[in-house]
Protein backbone atom coordinates (compact mmCIF):
# COMPACT_ATOMS: atom_id res chain seq x y z
CA UNK A 1 0.00 0.00 0.00
CA UNK A 2 1.57 3.43 -0.64
CA UNK A 3 2.25 5.20 2.50
CA UNK A 4 0.37 8.85 1.93
CA UNK A 5 -0.66 11.70 3.72
CA UNK A 6 -4.08 13.28 4.24
CA UNK A 7 -3.15 16.65 4.03
CA UNK A 8 -4.83 16.95 0.64
CA UNK A 9 -8.00 15.44 1.83
CA UNK A 10 -9.76 17.94 2.74
CA UNK A 11 -9.74 20.14 -0.38
CA UNK A 12 -10.95 17.11 -2.38
CA UNK A 13 -13.50 16.12 -0.54
CA UNK A 14 -16.39 18.33 -1.97
CA UNK A 15 -15.29 16.87 -5.71
CA UNK A 16 -15.29 13.36 -3.89
CA UNK A 17 -19.07 13.82 -3.13
CA UNK A 18 -19.82 14.78 -6.53
CA UNK A 19 -18.58 11.32 -7.96
CA UNK A 20 -19.49 8.97 -5.07
CA UNK A 21 -22.82 8.99 -6.27
CA UNK A 22 -22.39 8.07 -10.20
CA UNK A 23 -22.79 4.43 -9.63
CA UNK A 24 -26.39 2.82 -10.03
CA UNK A 25 -27.73 -0.58 -9.94
CA UNK A 26 -26.32 -3.15 -11.70
CA UNK A 27 -27.47 -4.23 -15.25
CA UNK A 28 -26.93 -6.05 -18.34
CA UNK A 29 -24.45 -4.35 -20.54
CA UNK A 30 -25.63 -3.00 -23.91
CA UNK A 31 -24.91 -0.06 -26.42
CA UNK A 32 -22.90 0.33 -29.59
CA UNK A 33 -19.64 1.10 -27.94
CA UNK A 34 -17.73 5.06 -27.64
CA UNK A 35 -14.49 6.80 -26.60
CA UNK A 36 -13.19 7.67 -24.16
CA UNK A 37 -10.95 10.95 -23.08
CA UNK A 38 -7.16 9.87 -24.39
CA UNK A 39 -8.87 7.83 -26.97
CA UNK A 40 -9.45 5.17 -24.76
CA UNK A 41 -12.28 2.49 -26.19
CA UNK A 42 -14.84 1.35 -24.15
CA UNK A 43 -17.83 -0.73 -24.95
CA UNK A 44 -21.08 1.52 -24.56
CA UNK A 45 -20.47 5.28 -24.80
CA UNK A 46 -20.58 7.70 -22.14
CA UNK A 47 -19.88 4.59 -19.45
CA UNK A 48 -16.48 2.89 -17.94
CA UNK A 49 -18.64 -0.72 -17.53
CA UNK A 50 -17.53 -2.32 -14.47
CA UNK A 51 -17.96 -6.36 -13.99
CA UNK A 52 -18.03 -7.12 -9.98
CA UNK A 53 -19.56 -9.53 -7.60
CA UNK A 54 -21.77 -8.50 -4.78
CA UNK A 55 -21.79 -8.18 -1.76
CA UNK A 56 -18.40 -7.98 -0.75
CA UNK A 57 -18.71 -5.22 1.88
CA UNK A 58 -17.22 -2.94 2.03
CA UNK A 59 -15.34 -2.80 -1.17
CA UNK A 60 -18.80 -2.82 -3.22
CA UNK A 61 -22.32 -4.07 -1.73
CA UNK A 62 -26.22 -2.78 -1.55
CA UNK A 63 -27.49 0.15 0.43
CA UNK A 64 -30.69 1.65 0.12
CA UNK A 65 -30.96 0.66 -3.64
CA UNK A 66 -27.32 1.84 -5.07
CA UNK A 67 -24.06 -0.33 -5.02
CA UNK A 68 -21.61 1.67 -2.88
CA UNK A 69 -17.99 0.76 -1.39
CA UNK A 70 -14.04 1.44 -1.56
CA UNK A 71 -13.94 -0.26 -4.80
CA UNK A 72 -17.06 2.30 -6.62
CA UNK A 73 -15.52 5.31 -5.55
CA UNK A 74 -12.01 4.24 -6.60
CA UNK A 75 -13.55 3.04 -10.25
CA UNK A 76 -15.90 6.67 -10.32
CA UNK A 77 -12.54 8.79 -10.12
CA UNK A 78 -11.40 6.85 -13.15
CA UNK A 79 -14.21 6.96 -15.32
CA UNK A 80 -14.39 11.14 -13.79
CA UNK A 81 -10.55 11.29 -15.73
CA UNK A 82 -11.76 9.69 -18.82
CA UNK A 83 -14.83 12.14 -19.29
CA UNK A 84 -17.60 9.11 -18.71
CA UNK A 85 -19.80 7.72 -15.69
CA UNK A 86 -19.31 3.97 -14.24
CA UNK A 87 -22.23 1.44 -15.29
CA UNK A 88 -21.88 -1.39 -12.91
CA UNK A 89 -22.56 -5.22 -13.57
CA UNK A 90 -22.98 -7.54 -10.81
CA UNK A 91 -21.61 -10.81 -12.44
CA UNK A 92 -20.23 -14.40 -10.62
CA UNK A 93 -16.70 -14.17 -9.80
CA UNK A 94 -16.02 -17.23 -11.73
CA UNK A 95 -16.18 -15.12 -15.35
CA UNK A 96 -14.29 -11.71 -14.11
CA UNK A 97 -11.38 -14.07 -12.57
CA UNK A 98 -11.46 -16.90 -15.67
CA UNK A 99 -11.04 -13.45 -17.95
CA UNK A 100 -14.71 -13.94 -19.63
CA UNK A 101 -16.25 -11.23 -18.45
CA UNK A 102 -13.61 -8.98 -19.77
CA UNK A 103 -12.22 -10.50 -22.76
CA UNK A 104 -16.11 -10.65 -24.39
CA UNK A 105 -16.35 -7.35 -23.86
CA UNK A 106 -19.32 -7.21 -20.97
CA UNK A 107 -17.06 -4.95 -19.26
CA UNK A 108 -14.32 -2.25 -19.50
CA UNK A 109 -12.87 -3.47 -16.12
CA UNK A 110 -13.20 -5.58 -13.36
CA UNK A 111 -13.14 -4.35 -9.94
CA UNK A 112 -13.84 -7.07 -7.30
CA UNK A 113 -11.22 -6.48 -4.58
CA UNK A 114 -9.51 -9.28 -6.55
CA UNK A 115 -5.89 -10.09 -5.65
CA UNK A 116 -3.50 -9.77 -8.55
CA UNK A 117 -2.18 -14.03 -9.18
CA UNK A 118 0.15 -15.43 -11.76
CA UNK A 119 -3.26 -17.71 -13.05
CA UNK A 120 -5.55 -14.55 -13.57
CA UNK A 121 -2.42 -12.90 -15.46
CA UNK A 122 -2.76 -15.49 -18.12
CA UNK A 123 -6.73 -14.29 -18.44
CA UNK A 124 -6.40 -10.85 -18.46
CA UNK A 125 -3.97 -8.08 -17.56
CA UNK A 126 -4.28 -5.97 -14.71
CA UNK A 127 -3.57 -2.37 -13.48
CA UNK A 128 -0.68 -2.00 -11.08
CA UNK A 129 -2.25 -2.58 -7.42
CA UNK A 130 -3.96 -0.26 -5.18
CA UNK A 131 -4.49 -2.00 -2.21
CA UNK A 132 -2.73 -4.79 0.18
CA UNK A 133 -4.96 -7.63 1.96
CA UNK A 134 -4.21 -10.92 3.70
CA UNK A 135 -6.48 -13.67 4.58
CA UNK A 136 -7.99 -14.01 8.20
CA UNK A 137 -9.97 -17.01 9.88
CA UNK A 138 -13.65 -16.18 11.40
CA UNK A 139 -15.38 -18.76 13.85
CA UNK A 140 -18.18 -18.07 16.77
CA UNK A 141 -16.30 -15.92 19.74
CA UNK A 142 -14.96 -18.85 21.94
CA UNK A 143 -14.39 -21.71 19.70
CA UNK A 144 -10.56 -21.66 20.21
CA UNK A 145 -10.35 -22.27 16.48
CA UNK A 146 -7.06 -19.59 16.03
CA UNK A 147 -5.19 -22.04 13.62
CA UNK A 148 -5.91 -24.02 10.29
CA UNK A 149 -4.14 -26.83 12.26
CA UNK A 150 -7.05 -26.72 15.02
CA UNK A 151 -9.34 -26.94 12.15
CA UNK A 152 -8.41 -30.76 12.12
CA UNK A 153 -11.78 -32.44 11.72
CA UNK A 154 -13.61 -29.69 11.23
CA UNK A 155 -15.24 -27.69 8.01
CA UNK A 156 -13.54 -24.58 6.93
CA UNK A 157 -15.74 -22.57 4.43
CA UNK A 158 -14.44 -20.64 1.00
CA UNK A 159 -15.86 -18.40 -1.17
CA UNK A 160 -15.65 -19.81 -4.78
CA UNK A 161 -12.75 -18.57 -7.07
CA UNK A 162 -10.97 -16.44 -4.72
CA UNK A 163 -7.85 -16.71 -3.16
CA UNK A 164 -9.03 -17.77 0.32
CA UNK A 165 -10.22 -20.90 -1.22
CA UNK A 166 -6.75 -21.35 -3.31
CA UNK A 167 -5.00 -20.99 0.66
CA UNK A 168 -7.51 -23.31 2.01
CA UNK A 169 -6.77 -26.04 -0.61
CA UNK A 170 -3.32 -25.79 -0.63
CA UNK A 171 -3.05 -26.43 3.05
CA UNK A 172 -5.90 -29.38 3.72
CA UNK A 173 -3.61 -32.09 3.46
CA UNK A 174 -2.10 -31.01 5.91
CA UNK A 175 -3.96 -29.99 8.42
CA UNK A 176 -7.22 -32.65 7.68
CA UNK A 177 -10.45 -30.53 7.64
CA UNK A 178 -13.01 -30.32 4.90
CA UNK A 179 -13.32 -27.69 2.91
CA UNK A 180 -16.56 -26.77 1.87
CA UNK A 181 -17.75 -24.11 -0.95
CA UNK A 182 -19.80 -20.92 -1.24
CA UNK A 183 -20.75 -18.49 -4.08
CA UNK A 184 -20.06 -15.60 -2.16
CA UNK A 185 -19.18 -13.82 0.92
CA UNK A 186 -22.42 -13.15 3.13
CA UNK A 187 -22.89 -17.16 2.92
CA UNK A 188 -20.08 -18.40 3.81
CA UNK A 189 -20.13 -16.33 7.37
CA UNK A 190 -23.75 -16.71 7.53
CA UNK A 191 -22.77 -20.51 7.78
CA UNK A 192 -20.42 -19.88 10.08
CA UNK A 193 -23.09 -18.20 12.47
CA UNK A 194 -25.57 -21.27 12.15
CA UNK A 195 -22.92 -23.66 12.80
CA UNK A 196 -23.45 -25.51 8.82
CA UNK A 197 -19.80 -24.84 9.29
CA UNK A 198 -16.86 -24.48 11.89
CA UNK A 199 -14.71 -21.40 10.19
CA UNK A 200 -14.45 -19.66 7.08
CA UNK A 201 -11.45 -17.88 5.37
CA UNK A 202 -11.65 -14.80 3.79
CA UNK A 203 -10.23 -11.41 3.32
CA UNK A 204 -9.21 -9.57 6.49
CA UNK A 205 -10.81 -6.20 5.13
CA UNK A 206 -14.50 -7.76 4.20
CA UNK A 207 -14.03 -10.20 7.21
CA UNK A 208 -13.16 -7.52 9.85
CA UNK A 209 -16.27 -5.14 8.84
CA UNK A 210 -18.32 -8.13 9.21
CA UNK A 211 -17.69 -8.39 12.81
CA UNK A 212 -18.11 -4.89 13.44
CA UNK A 213 -22.27 -5.85 13.63
CA UNK A 214 -22.26 -9.55 14.46
CA UNK A 215 -20.72 -9.64 17.99
CA UNK A 216 -21.00 -13.40 17.90
CA UNK A 217 -18.05 -14.39 15.78
CA UNK A 218 -14.84 -12.81 15.67
CA UNK A 219 -11.38 -13.41 13.73
CA UNK A 220 -8.73 -15.49 15.47
CA UNK A 221 -6.09 -15.27 13.49
CA UNK A 222 -4.73 -13.73 9.93
CA UNK A 223 -2.28 -15.61 7.28
CA UNK A 224 0.45 -13.57 5.69
CA UNK A 225 -0.50 -14.40 1.74
CA UNK A 226 1.37 -11.05 0.13
CA UNK A 227 -2.41 -10.17 -1.43
CA UNK A 228 -2.61 -7.11 -3.59
CA UNK A 229 -5.46 -6.47 -5.53
CA UNK A 230 -5.37 -4.57 -8.97
CA UNK A 231 -7.94 -3.83 -11.71
CA UNK A 232 -8.24 -6.12 -14.77
CA UNK A 233 -8.66 -5.26 -18.07
CA UNK A 234 -9.42 -7.33 -21.45
CA UNK A 235 -5.65 -8.95 -22.67
CA UNK A 236 -3.54 -6.53 -24.84
CA UNK A 237 -6.29 -3.18 -23.53
CA UNK A 238 -2.74 -1.40 -22.78
CA UNK A 239 -5.06 2.13 -23.46
CA UNK A 240 -7.29 1.42 -20.75
CA UNK A 241 -4.74 -0.05 -18.63
CA UNK A 242 -2.45 2.58 -18.78
CA UNK A 243 -5.71 5.46 -18.44
CA UNK A 244 -6.39 3.26 -14.95
CA UNK A 245 -2.93 3.00 -13.75
CA UNK A 246 -2.43 7.47 -14.41
CA UNK A 247 -5.52 7.59 -12.34
CA UNK A 248 -4.54 5.98 -9.51
CA UNK A 249 -1.21 7.01 -9.58
CA UNK A 250 -2.86 10.81 -9.33
CA UNK A 251 -5.50 9.77 -7.10
CA UNK A 252 -2.58 8.69 -4.90
CA UNK A 253 -1.05 12.03 -5.34
CA UNK A 254 -3.61 14.40 -4.82
CA UNK A 255 -5.22 13.07 -2.19
CA UNK A 256 -8.18 11.41 -3.26
CA UNK A 257 -7.16 7.69 -2.89
CA UNK A 258 -6.49 8.88 1.00
CA UNK A 259 -9.97 10.38 1.62
CA UNK A 260 -11.80 7.22 0.21
CA UNK A 261 -9.70 4.88 2.20
CA UNK A 262 -10.86 6.81 5.38
CA UNK A 263 -14.24 7.04 4.26
CA UNK A 264 -14.41 3.14 4.08
CA UNK A 265 -11.59 1.67 7.23
CA UNK A 266 -11.70 4.85 8.98
CA UNK A 267 -7.98 5.26 9.36
CA UNK A 268 -5.61 6.55 6.75
CA UNK A 269 -3.56 3.73 4.47
CA UNK A 270 -0.64 2.72 5.94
Amino acid sequence: MARRTMKRAAAVLPALALVFGLAGCAQPTTGGGGTAAGGVQLIESGHLTTCTHMDYKPFQFHDQGKIVGFDVDLVDLIARDLGVQQKIVDTPFEGIQSGEDLNTRRCDVAAAAMSITDVREQNFDFSDPYFEATQALLTKKGTGLNSLEALRGKKLGVQLSTTGETYANENKAAHGYEVVQFEDLPLSVTAVQTGQIDAAINDNSVLGDFIKNNPEVEITTEFTTGDQYGIGVATGNEALRNAVNQSLKKMKENGEYDAIYQKWFGKKPE
